[in-house]
């Protein structure tokens, strides 16, 4: 048997432009001039103002992760938590962040003889230095309590 013609499939050409036909003329892009927003930050100091239980002597509520990135950092806890509040601050420790510490070890020890002696507003550690994390606007006083 000889072998079966192929037929050409249609449109298969690419096809060109001619110079006849019309095109849409490009858009201009306007470049909108430059303007400067300001958008005013809400000062921190009106957090204090709708909270008004809040207030010093704070107690800090402390986990195990944030007693052994202090040691890491070699910052004393409570130095470095009123030099970030301003204001006298008194650590606090839950029984099973003593408890986890008590699981770690030996190599811990530090940070179990720190977490013995005995916080609420919750404080994380970033870039060698305590920073104050807000509280959620559940806890603020609008939403229900359960």
């Amino acid at each position: 048997m000889g072998k079966a013609k192929k037929t050409r499939k249609f449109a298969e050409v690419k096809r060109m432009m001619s110079l006849k036909d019309v095109k849409p003329p490009p858009m201009k892009k306007t470049k909108p001039e430059d303007e400067v927003r300001h958008i005013d930050k809400t000062p921190s100091a009106l957090f204090f103002r709708y909270n008004t239980q809040l207030g010093p002597p704070y107690q800090v509520l402390i986990d195990t992760n944030f007693i052994n990135f202090s040691i890491r950092n070699k910052i004393d806890l409570v130095k470095g938590m009123m030099d970030c509040l301003y204001a006298e601050c008194t650590p606090c420790i839950c029984d099973c962040v003593m408890a986890e510490l008590e699981k770690l070890g030996q190599k811990y020890r530090v940070a179990l003889k720190i977490a013995k002696i005995p916080g609420v507003p919750i404080m994380y550690i970033q870039s060698h230095r305590y920073s104050i994390e807000r509280l959620p606007e559940a806890t603020m006083g609008g939403a229900p309590r359960t």
